[in-house]
């Protein structure tokens, strides 16, 4: 697929017999020519970067390309084959399989023995099963190959730990606004044709293309075809281009970034973010139970009794969703996020859980003492099961002050109250009963 580039120098090479130019795809004819053309990357493509310097010491190594579509990956493996002079081979995990990865490698063997080093360009490396992974291996580690893979994929998640240990990850980025607008100025440089839009559509043009390079030039390319009588505003653009929908993979680094986003700005108190990463998933068409899910468990985990309300306002908007259902029960979602960003926070009680369970796995196997057991029958009454159990409500204020913790074992503070919200009243309760229990219990 064209990468999103910078047009050839004016002594560049001449198209060859019977190509015509004209007629390629904007994007291609975009295409750079040399490393220092690429647009947006300088953090790897510049003298300084880990490309940069790859390339001044013509010695490559393998590496995995990450970043989002239309930051020109494939064009910048195809440039650093011909910055060191190595044979390019490409290949597609999406239309390739095991035959063509064994014809790739047995030709490069062929080359290596004639002196020719490889460079193996993998689009959407991470589409690529474990085993298939694991056949580069080998060819790797001998040199026979210099794999560059491309993904739009977390490697952490998407590529074998082995292959990640043979290769450098570089990271891509979007591209900024002004890499965007000197992507449309070359543009207009090599078509010769001036953008027919305000410069309030101009920006909304950038706006839309969300980062991605190919999806702009493409934008363009529709807007050179048309003879309009006047620029476009952003309404009149708006109308005259497909809305670009949001990017967004429900099961890919997307999702897990969103919400992850979402509950660090309700646990930060920031409703007004909150709100943003909420509409970020819900447009791009997330299921709304999974961000339910999410506000349920943030109640508990980061709210707790702090204001106990929060879990049921969650509860509560899960079943008006189910009720209503989208586009009206999305709102009941918006009412619970905006609750939890603005409630108290406490940790208190997910620390608690945490210290007990590391508590129980440690000590599983001590019994609680007698005295709270039950006795249903006269056997175990004979044992001692319930003798001198202390019946709370027999106490005059409600609280006998036993000791309920296992023989061998010292009472423990799981849960510590904090001083906000309604855990300010609750750590006063516990206070209370401690300074009694302490009385009734001397040491």
């Amino acid at each position: 697929m064209p990468d999103l580039f910078a047009p050839p120098p004016a002594d560049g090479p001449a198209a060859s017999p019977g190509s015509h130019p004209e007629q390629e795809p904007l994007a291609e004819r975009l295409r750079p020519k040399q490393l220092a053309e690429v647009i947006g990357q300088d953090h790897v493509t510049g003298a300084d970067g880990a490309i940069g310097r790859m390339v001044s010491a013509a010695k490559l190594s393998s590496m995995i390309l990450w970043g989002p579509p239309g930051t020109g990956k494939t064009s910048i493996a195809r440039l650093l084959a011909d910055a060191v002079g190595m044979r390019y081979v490409s290949i597609s995990a999406v239309f390739s399989g095991v035959a063509d990865l064994r014809k790739a490698f047995a030709e490069a063997e062929s080359m290596a023995a004639l002196g020719r080093r490889t460079l193996l360009f993998v689009d959407e490396i991470h589409r690529f099963n474990r085993a298939q992974q694991d056949g580069f291996l080998p060819y790797v580690e001998r040199g026979t190959v210099t794999l560059v893979g491309a993904t739009t994929e977390n490697p952490s998640f998407a590529l074998n730990a082995a292959l990640l240990s043979r290769a450098t990850v570089l990271i891509l980025h979007r591209l900024d606004a002004a890499a965007l607008e000197q992507l449309l100025t070359r543009a207009e440089h090599e078509t010769g044709i001036r953008l027919p839009l305000t410069p309030a559509a101009r920006e909304a043009l950038v706006a839309s293309a969300d980062g991605d390079g190919r999806f702009l030039i493409n934008q363009a390319e529709t807007l050179f075809d048309v003879s309009l009588p006047a620029p476009l505003d952003p309404a009149g653009l708006s109308k005259f281009l497909m809305r670009r929908m949001a990017v967004y993979d429900k099961d890919r680094d997307g999702h897990y970034n969103l919400i992850s986003a979402l509950h660090k700005a309700l646990r930060g108190s920031d409703p007004q973010a909150a709100l943003y990463y909420l509409a970020r998933m819900l447009v791009a068409g997330e299921d709304p139970l999974f961000v339910l899910r999410r506000l349920v468990r943030f109640a508990s985990e980061d709210i707790g009794l702090a204001d106990p309300q929060a879990l049921i306002q969650c509860l509560a908007a899960k079943d008006a969703y189910d009720f209503l259902g989208s586009p009206e029960g999305e709102l009941a979602i918006v009412q619970a996020a905006l609750y939890c960003a603005t409630a108290p926070k406490s940790n208190a009680a997910y620390l608690a859980e945490k210290a007990a369970f590391a508590s129980a796995r440690e000590t599983g196997s001590l019994s609680p003492p007698a005295n709270i057991l039950n006795a249903p029958t006269k056997l175990m009454k004979d044992i001692g099961y319930g003798a001198g159990y202390a019946y709370d409500h027999d106490a005059p204020d409600g609280f006998s002050g036993a000791d309920y913790w296992p023989d061998g074992l010292a009472p423990q503070t799981f849960y510590r109250p904090v001083e906000r919200g309604f855990e300010r009243e609750v750590l006063r309760r516990l206070e209370w009963w401690d300074k009694r229990r302490s009385g009734r219990n001397p040491p």
